[in-house]
């Protein structure tokens, strides 16, 4: 099941239309509900960072950066690496923004690497 959770009516309006949007490009049935938020929940620490957490240089320098493993599970530029690492995003996009992260020139080429080659194997099917 997906969800996407709206805080108001603008929010709810450019979720459906990004749905009939998407159904319609793809030719087929979005099941993706739109619901109103009402709480979050945060997962358990052993889901965080999942990604992120199998590379252990580049988790090494997080760990630096932010005292304590919440601070990582809060930092943009944590998530932003695990997306890459999970397969998320675009290496162009990656390239563009990879300095802004706060890792080392070599963390920064590996994750590069990484992503890089990741997608010769999975992003050519």
């Amino acid at each position: 099941m997906s969800a996407v959770f709206y805080h108001d009516e603008e929010q709810k309006e450019l979720a459906f239309k990004t749905k009939e949007e998407q159904a319609a490009e793809q030719n087929r049935q979005i099941f993706t509900e739109i619901i109103p938020y009402s709480e979050f929940y945060a997962a358990e620490a052993y889901h965080q960072k999942y990604a992120l957490r199998q590379d252990a240089a580049i988790m090494q320098e997080f760990k630096v950066m932010y005292p304590s493993f919440d601070k990582i599970v809060s930092s943009t530029a944590a998530a932003r690496v695990n997306g890459y690492l999970g397969g998320f995003g675009s290496i162009e996009a990656l390239r563009e923004e990879v300095e802004s992260y706060g890792l080392s020139r070599s963390s920064g080429k590996q994750l590069l690497n990484t992503v890089t080659s990741a997608c010769r194997i999975h992003c050519a099917r």
